[in-house]
């Protein structure tokens, strides 16, 4: 599926689930879609350079509604691994 696809996807999706789609809500879908982004601090600043008025908030919100939608899944980045015992 292209980029442009699965943003009409989800653009979609949003709307049947009463969401307003609006131009920073386009724009944060943009940056998600253009490279895995660790973190939504990682999504607002790269937002912010192009749109000054995106509020963290924004962010989170955005994500949290996709992450319900079953849009967007959240990666954990680190992992602690304690399967052998280490000694010092």
């Amino acid at each position: 599926m292209s980029v442009e696809a699965k943003k009409e996807y989800i653009i979609q999706r949003l709307k049947k689930n009463g969401c307003r789609i609006t131009s920073q809500r386009k724009l944060l879908i943009d940056i998600i879609l253009q490279d895995e982004c660790s973190c939504c601090k990682e999504i607002y600043y790269r937002a912010v350079r192009e749109d000054a008025t995106i509020g963290m908030a924004t962010v989170y919100r955005l994500v949290k509604t996709l992450e319900e939608a079953g849009l967007i899944q959240r990666k954990n980045m680190y992992r602690i691994d304690c399967d052998e015992k280490v000694t010092a």
